[in-house]
């Protein structure tokens, strides 16, 4: 009877002791993303990083996998949906699938500049695109800022006629797609990890891009001409699994959130340094010309561009359309 006892008793002792370890075992948070790390998403990443473990200490353990290492820009949706990653950050574009309301950001020329931006985002209407996916297992936690996009090519582009048959590198977005098409350009679907050898071979002409992106990636060694259009943006939300988050110790996930405002905050302020800083590189490595377009010629972009809001209207809804071009006021 003393040997069944003690032998449950060690038996007892044994899970328990498994049970202790198991339990301090560091909750782990795998962040994927597709840019270098010296970019604004990829600094935040950093950032994220540190400041979870340090306040955290033992309970949490980020891992952070820069410039497609872990999954490319097709595959690192499906990974977080599957929960073989917790954090991305995909650019807006990447969220039509899910919601044709966030398509909003892809509209040529909404924002006249990133302040529109902030402003939208802050909005009740942007804060609710946030939500807007948990039916599908994504929860947004915040806006990451890269910035306003410019036109590269192997020609000038300075008026609209200039875009006319090249070969645009474009994200999968319909939108993306459509501005492109409406002034006769061809829009190419490519991942972004794939770029830059599509501009050097010629299987694209041009491409998309904030400065940082340009630089980072080093397409302006491939690329003879920048247009400064600032006729969309590329920003990025952070999101994660919406199970694994609701799954998260209420002390930890508090902290987290904490973290992730903290961390947002300090990407946006340095998006626009950064992208500042890249410019005079890419004007530094007198590879690429940059051209300034007059304000003339920029309403020409714009009022060729334009029509794909119309397009989308009925996607997208007036109403959302309405309060984010009332971000320029």
């Amino acid at each position: 009877m003393f040997k069944l006892t003690a032998k449950a008793l060690a038996c007892a002792l044994s899970l328990s002791i498994a049970g202790m370890a198991q339990a301090a075992d560091p909750i782990v948070i795998k962040f994927s993303h597709v840019v270098a790390e010296h970019t604004p998403k990829g600094q935040g990443a950093l950032l994220f990083k540190q400041l979870a473990e340090e306040r955290l200490g033992d309970k949490v353990k980020v891992e952070v996998y820069a410039n497609s290492s872990l999954f490319g820009d097709g595959k690192e949706m499906e990974a977080l949906l599957l929960g073989d990653v917790q954090l991305i950050a995909p650019s807006l574009a990447k969220f039509e699938q899910y919601t044709k309301q966030i398509q909003v950001f892809d509209l040529p020329f909404m924002f006249q500049d990133m302040a529109a931006v902030d402003r939208f985002q802050q909005s009740p209407e942007g804060q609710a695109l946030l939500t807007s996916m948990e039916d599908k297992n994504i929860t947004g936690l915040g806006y990451w800022h890269n910035g306003l996009k410019q036109l590269s090519a192997n020609k000038a582009l300075r008026e609209p006629k200039d875009a006319r048959g090249l070969k645009f590198r474009v994200q999968a977005s319909a939108v993306l797609e459509e501005q492109f098409k409406v002034v006769r350009a061809n829009p190419r679907k490519m991942s972004f990890a794939e770029v830059y050898q599509g501009l050097q071979t010629g299987v694209v002409n041009g491409a998309e891009n904030p400065y940082s992106n340009i630089y980072s990636q080093k397409m302006h060694e491939v690329q003879k001409f920048i247009t400064e259009s600032n006729h969309g943006v590329l920003d990025y939300m952070l999101i994660t699994n919406t199970k694994f988050w609701n799954s998260l110790p209420d002390d930890v996930r508090s902290e987290l959130d904490k973290i992730i405002v903290e961390v947002t905050a300090e990407v946006n302020k340095q998006a626009d340094e950064l992208n500042e800083g890249d410019k005079q590189r890419i004007l530094d490595a007198k590879t690429t010309e940059i051209i300034s377009l007059t304000p003339e010629q920029r309403g020409m972009w714009r009022d060729a561009m334009k029509p794909v809001w119309t397009k989308f209207e009925g996607e997208i809804g007036a109403d959302l359309i309405k309060a984010a071009d009332a971000a320029n006021q």
